[in-house]
């Protein structure tokens, strides 16, 4: 396999278990399983550390089962993402006993796969999915496992539109676990909350979805370099044309003495009906596009790529323990 970057990244945030990498789109099956060449291109683009996200029991464990597959590469995080918080419609201990039960058992003699817990959060951006009483309740309990659990696990957190409870709930909590012990990922906030999130010890993570608007350029521009942390949230929050970030890239497309040529950037991409073996897919993001987002960050920042690469990737491994030279023993920075 032919490795296309020198760069080297976490991509702290994708969900590896979402059906579309099986070929599946809204139940159908559009085209064959390509999940093993969708890890193969982000090895290629110089992804070295996938951390899958768990948004429930099941994806937890289809996350866990997956990181087991890959280990070296693949790593998990287990908790129930705001919009899945339904489960806890009744009292919840059932599914917060399944994801205990998860983490103690993915440990084995050389460590676990398990790197983080969540994603956990809210999001009153879509209470259509799940009412702001019960996205409360799921993040106070699980909150409360976090804490309680005998090794304590970097969070992983998810707020939208929320921001002032989010602080309200999670900050007496922070006294409670180790400080650097959480990451705000696919982070769209305001300036004044990117910097209290800091101020708590938080990092941020950014995704394209960061760089859509003048104002989320503000913002990243503003994140200390010790607090970044970069991601694509695949298969979401892809870098479209219309994203003000996107714009700067192809404003300044010319390479710049420290800049690589990008793996994958505008190789073509094909409906999922009209698939072919190794191709990318439209509208469907990959961890090989982390590339991307790491360029227009250096680029918005005015700094060498190589600052805003080795800065993430220095923040990720160390926050979520994925030096695989280690223990393998997972704890907060």
């Amino acid at each position: 396999m032919e490795r296309r970057s020198k760069r080297r990244f976490v991509d702290v945030g994708v969900n590896l278990t979402d059906p579309c990498f099986r070929g599946e789109y809204r139940g159908k099956q559009r085209h064959d399983d390509d999940l093993t060449e969708v890890m193969k291109r982000a090895q290629q683009a110089g992804c070295e550390r996938l951390l899958i996200t768990g948004s429930d029991p099941s994806e937890s464990r289809k996350a866990v089962t997956l990181a087991q597959m890959h280990p070296g590469l693949c790593f998990a995080t287990v908790g129930i993402h705001p919009c899945s918080s339904s489960i806890f419609d009744n009292s919840g201990h059932e599914a917060l006993s399944e994801l205990e039960s998860l983490i103690d058992n993915a440990k084995s003699a050389s460590g676990s796969p398990v790197r983080a817990f969540g994603e956990i959060g809210l999001d009153y951006d879509r209470l259509h999915y799940c009412s702001k009483e019960l996205q409360v309740k799921s993040f106070e309990l699980q909150l409360d496992l976090a804490v309680r659990l005998t090794q304590h696990l970097p969070l992983f957190l998810h707020s939208r539109a929320a921001h002032r409870d989010f602080v309200t709930l999670l900050q007496p909590r922070l006294k409670q676990l180790p400080p650097r012990c959480g990451l705000v990922h696919s982070f769209t906030g305001s300036l004044e909350e990117m910097q209290e999130l800091v101020g708590l010890g938080l990092d941020i993570g950014v995704n394209g979805c960061s760089l859509k608007a003048e104002e989320n350029l503000k913002v990243v521009r503003a994140i200390p370099l010790d607090h970044l942390q970069l991601e694509t949230d695949a298969p979401w929050c892809e870098m479209r044309q219309s994203h003000a970030g996107r714009q700067l890239l192809e404003s300044e497309d010319a390479q710049k003495s420290d800049e690589e040529p990008l793996p994958f950037y505008k190789e073509k991409m094909f409906a999922a009906e009209k698939w072919q073996e190794g191709s990318l897919v439209k509208g469907r993001n990959e961890p090989c596009m982390i590339g991307i987002v790491a360029r227009i960050v250096a680029r918005v920042k005015g700094i060498p790529e190589t600052e805003v690469t080795e800065a993430a990737w220095h923040n990720s491994t160390r926050m979520f323990d994925l030096d695989i030279s280690s223990s393998g023993a997972t704890a907060c920075a």
